[in-house]
């Protein structure tokens, strides 16, 4: 049963920033330039306000000193439920108009005489 777990992580990097009392994401912008990581703006909001799918070890050591906390503070693994599959055999309901009228044609290849 090991085989069909699907090993997931929750990212807590906010809710370590605000237990530090940074609300903003442009706070740690200059934190982190002073341990030697330079980020966009924009690269520390995804940071921030998503889960990361890449993160350097570089980096996590900066954010670690920064909040003063361990990788493990950051970074919760979680076991995701296998998802359920519907037991109609139709996949469920057929498409709406709407749906339809996005669904794409097959190209035709058309020679002149």
């Amino acid at each position: 049963m090991a085989a069909n777990r699907k090993l997931g992580y929750q990212w807590h990097l906010r809710v370590r920033m605000a237990e530090a009392g940074m609300y903003a994401t442009t706070d740690l912008t200059p934190l982190l330039a002073e341990r030697g990581v330079v980020l966009s703006a924009a690269q520390t909001y995804r940071l921030v306000t998503g889960t990361p799918e890449r993160l350097s070890l570089r980096i996590l050591m900066a954010l670690c000193d920064i909040l003063d906390c361990t990788p493990n503070d950051l970074i919760e693994p979680v076991t995701a439920a296998k998802p359920r599959t519907r037991a109609t055999g139709t996949g469920g309901a057929p498409p709406g108009p709407v749906d339809r009228a996005r669904t794409p044609r097959r190209a035709e290849i058309r020679r002149e005489p």
